[in-house]
């Protein structure tokens, strides 16, 4: 082989050999974008939803549920009212001019949301299996239990779920209600009313005996009523977990739904005055006995928020 030809090849060698070293950092570039892609911003997931472009958001909630969700002198009140309200803030929607607020009975809260008639239900709205075959959910923003109210008359007379099965005593419970469908699994015949400020009603007029639903519902009729009442504690054994219901057909709106609870549910881990436990000590918080916290949110994505994007002062 000549000189000539020899150096041909070497100067060939060097140039494949500084592509490659050139290509090499590109491919490992690319290779790592694949792995951390950016993530989606509140923006971008905004554009993605059914309310986007909407000049008013629509919220499904109860008008006569004591400390949770209450029509009081024109004005809606009680601690769904205040989430709801920190829910339509975040996604930009502040301010009653922008809001709509919708009266849904608790029959009456998913075909509210499958017909369009609200965005959103923020109404004591247990997060059931079955429910999510047909509505979407974000949450639990709220963990609660089933309990029974008896009218003092009654005191230590209903006691037990057995005494509950006494035919002698009329229970009535909210149809629709996971309180109907518990009150079924352990046999114990209800009468099925709209609302439980029907069963509470009821009660003072002599119709019914007792009224079973959740404690949050319950523990406001009391706060209504509390020389009247009184609410008993019975193992019923399940935890009902309250969440913000939406069309199934809205993932982006779930998403960041779950994403703004997050946002409250970590300020109030840091220790910060947090939307929910203002709302909590403001409405429900005098009433229950227990201490609560905001439960931590499930299924909660990752999104770049408005605050990250803000240049820093």
């Amino acid at each position: 082989m000549n000189s000539g030809s020899s150096q041909s090849r070497l100067r060939s060698i060097a140039t494949t050999l500084a592509v490659a070293l050139t290509l090499t950092p590109a491919a490992a570039a690319g290779c790592d974008s694949r792995q951390e892609p950016d993530l989606p911003s509140v923006q971008e997931k905004m554009r993605e939803t059914h309310i986007y472009g909407q000049s008013k958001l629509r919220i499904g909630v109860a008008t006569n549920e004591p400390l949770m969700g209450e029509l009081r002198n024109g004005q809606h009140v009680g601690f769904d009212v205040e989430i709801a309200r920190y829910v339509a803030a975040s996604l930009g929607y502040e301010g009653d001019q922008r809001l709509e607020f919708v009266p849904v009975a608790t029959e009456e809260r998913i075909p509210a949301l499958q017909g369009g008639t609200v965005d959103l239900v923020v109404s004591s709205f247990s997060m059931t299996e079955k429910r999510k075959e047909v509505v979407s959910f974000a949450g639990p923003y709220f963990v609660t239990t089933q309990e029974v109210m008896v009218p003092i008359r009654l005191r230590g007379k209903i006691s037990t779920i057995e005494d509950l099965r006494n035919p002698d005593y009329k229970i009535c419970t909210s149809g629709g209600s996971t309180s109907e469908a518990e009150l079924e699994s352990h046999q114990v015949r209800a009468l099925v009313v709209k609302t439980v400020g029907d069963c509470v009603a009821g009660i003072r007029a002599g119709r019914y005996d007792a009224v079973s639903s959740d404690e949050t519902i319950l523990a406001g009729f009391l706060a209504r009523h509390p020389k009247e009442f009184e609410i008993v504690d019975l193992p019923f054994g399940t935890s009902e977990l309250l969440g913000v219901g939406m069309p199934i057909g809205d993932p982006a709106l779930r998403d960041l739904v779950a994403f703004f609870l997050q946002k409250s549910y970590q300020q109030g881990r840091d220790e910060e005055a947090s939307p929910w436990q203002t709302a909590y000590n403001r409405t429900l918080g005098p009433w229950l006995k227990a201490e609560k916290r905001q439960p931590q949110p499930l299924e909660v994505p990752k999104l770049v928020d408005f605050d990250d994007k803000a240049p820093a002062k």
